[in-house]
């Protein structure tokens, strides 16, 4: 029960509705066992007795019983349901929020189907034990307390010989429950991975068609899906073990019964009506402990997925607000590393090391190096993706984490080599970091990053609507909508990580001049593979291994015949033997 106690502040704020339905619960269990005690009055009065005048009273009453009991159903299980949908609202808005909020180190190792999965399947399954298993639960001890009295009432030396065979039963449900609990763990498990699965195939089709990968991923789904049917069929083996078990043991209470309540007939120490009533006060409890594996199965799921979701509310945040964290509306822009070391896990090598430099305002500054040389781990503390593991970025003379998370990425444009857009219109993608901008605002934003003119050859103009991820946009048109996402936000400082890897050289000449305007009066990183992209730069660095290994103007770099040099030898070489034979 740990993991409900956990779990308790999104459900218990609307325990109204539970105790509404936990009422008319009462009510409905004690008209339940109203039946058998009609029935013998019908069979020791009516029948045996000859009153027959009761026929049309016990008739009447009979209606009105089941009337009472229709009514007082319905709103038991409305408000049981109103009480589970309305705590799993809570809930589900509660998983997204922290979402957006847990930081990239936690996305670094989760996989996005086994998230939907938690989302999706987990909170369900959560949601229909609290409008379901919970009521189940309460009408197994409410029916078997109430029928156990009446069961007193008639006998008791018939009553405690028919219920011997109940505390061996109930060691057996306790076993199955101690079974079948990780079994359903694993189940939960395995369907997260399979959802992986189907989520990296269809994200990833066009890579698996371009290399013909298909039976791959058919055999990697069948294996997926192998694991998840086995896992099934474990759980299906527990069940099949226990459950004839279960059943046996109460079969022994109602031969025990028949026998028993028969010679008690006999000798007149028990009524037949009592008998047949006691027949079926009997299976009120017979039924409830035998269909308590369905019950546990419902709460061992939805205690195996309330840990589920557990993993993503206890999640450590890691990046959070300080107390007098500062709310700034517009920064200048000097940005400072003070001997900065990251390392993104404790077993990682460093991915940056002993960082220092200084940015002016308004200065651009490129970053160059091999892939995995830190360039883009150096942005990423900037907005505070990452908190660096030793040492300081500071922006205006501050420390980043003085100022709050919000306004700080405010003021930074941030343009991936990656560009995803949202399934929405292009103008609410260009504007989605600024939602207040006016139409002329995000028309300009396009012209700046070259995008204006393929924006109006499409059928809607800015209100075309973009499929998933963009789809029917090429990789450059992508890329150019996302600049001028980065350019609509106005921010103070840009930063574009390899920001024209997709685009033409001829395009990327217009970018970077339009982007001259755009850098004025705004601190500028540029990552980039093509020298072309920074060599007009104001400061360039070179990376290595997580340190800067040179750093200084393109002309000066070019002398130093250093790796800067290196890497322009081998960019430009092919020019270079044109001019070469030309010369010749």
């Amino acid at each position: 029960m740990e993991t409900f106690k956990k779990l308790k502040a999104f459900y218990w704020p609307y325990k109204k509705f539970f105790f509404t339905s936990l009422i008319f619960l009462l009510l409905v269990t004690a008209i339940t066992v109203v039946y058998p005690m009609i029935l013998q009055l019908t069979i020791d009065e009516v029948v045996l007795k000859g009153k027959y005048d009761w026929i049309p009273y016990l008739a009447v009453g009979f209606v009105l019983v089941m009337v009472i009991k229709g009514g007082a159903t319905f709103i038991q299980q409305y408000t049981g349901d109103l009480f589970g949908i309305t705590s799993v609202y809570r809930l589900r808005n509660e998983l997204y929020e922290k979402l957006q909020y847990l930081p990239f180190r936690y996305y670094d190792n989760a996989k996005t189907g086994d998230l939907m999965s938690r989302l999706t399947a987990d909170v369900e399954a959560f949601r229909f034990f609290l409008s379901f298993g919970f009521s189940e639960l309460l009408r197994f001890f409410l029916l078997i307390s109430i029928s156990f009295g009446v069961m007193l009432y008639y006998s008791v030396s018939l009553t405690f010989v028919t219920l011997v065979s109940l505390p061996f039963l109930a060691i057996v449900v306790y076993k199955f429950d101690k079974a079948v609990h990780p079994a359903f763990r694993g189940i939960r498990k395995s369907f997260g991975k399979l959802n992986t699965n189907v989520q990296e195939n269809i994200s990833g089709i066009n890579t698996v068609k371009s290399l013909s990968r298909e039976d791959f991923q058919i055999s990697k789904f069948n294996s997926s899906n192998g694991d998840y049917k086995d896992k099934y069929l474990f759980t299906s083996d527990i069940w099949a073990k226990y459950f004839p078990l279960m059943e046996f043991l109460g079969n022994v209470s109602v031969v025990t019964l028949l026998a028993y309540g028969g010679y008690l007939v006999m000798n007149g120490s028990l009524q037949p009506g009592e008998l047949v009533a006691f027949y079926s006060l009997v299976w009120y409890i017979i039924w409830p402990i035998m269909n308590l594996g369905f019950t546990i199965n419902l709460f061992s799921q939805s205690k195996a997925s309330g840990e589920r979701l557990l993993e993503i509310l206890d999640a450590d945040e890691e990046i959070k607000n300080a107390k007098d964290s500062l709310e700034v509306t517009r920064l200048n822009g000097e940005v400072e590393f003070n001997h900065v070391t990251l390392k993104y896990t404790e077993d990682d090598a460093e991915a940056l090391e002993d960082i220092s430099f200084k940015v002016e305002s308004g200065k651009v500054v490129g970053l160059i190096g091999a892939t995995g040389s830190g360039k883009t781990s150096i942005t990423q503390l900037i907005t505070r993706f990452y908190e660096p593991t030793s040492g300081e970025v500071l922006i205006d003379g501050k420390d980043v984490q003085q100022y709050s998370i919000k306004s700080l990425r405010k003021n930074i444009g941030f343009v991936l080599q990656e560009s995803f857009l949202f399934s929405s219109t292009i103008k609410a993608n260009i504007s989605y970091g600024r939602p207040e901008a006016t139409m002329d605002e995000i028309i300009d934003s396009a012209k700046r990053a070259q995008a204006h003119e393929f924006i109006m050859e499409l059928p809607d103009g800015y209100d075309t609507r973009l499929g998933e991820r963009g789809l029917g946009l090429s990789g450059g048109q992508k890329q150019r909508i996302a600049i001028a996402r980065a350019i609509c936000t106005d921010p103070s400082i840009l930063i574009l990580d390899d920001a024209t890897s997709a685009v033409d050289m001829e395009t990327e000449f217009r970018i970077q001049k339009a982007f001259r305007e755009v850098m004025a009066d705004r601190t500028t990183f540029i990552i980039a593979h093509r020298i072309s992209s920074l060599k007009h730069a104001d400061e360039i660095l070179v990376l290595e291994e997580g340190k800067i290994v040179e750093r200084g103007v393109h002309e000066t770099l070019l002398r130093n015949n250093g790796p800067y040099q290196r890497i322009y030898d081998i960019q430009y070489k092919d020019q270079k033997k044109i001019l070469q034979t030309q010369e010749g």
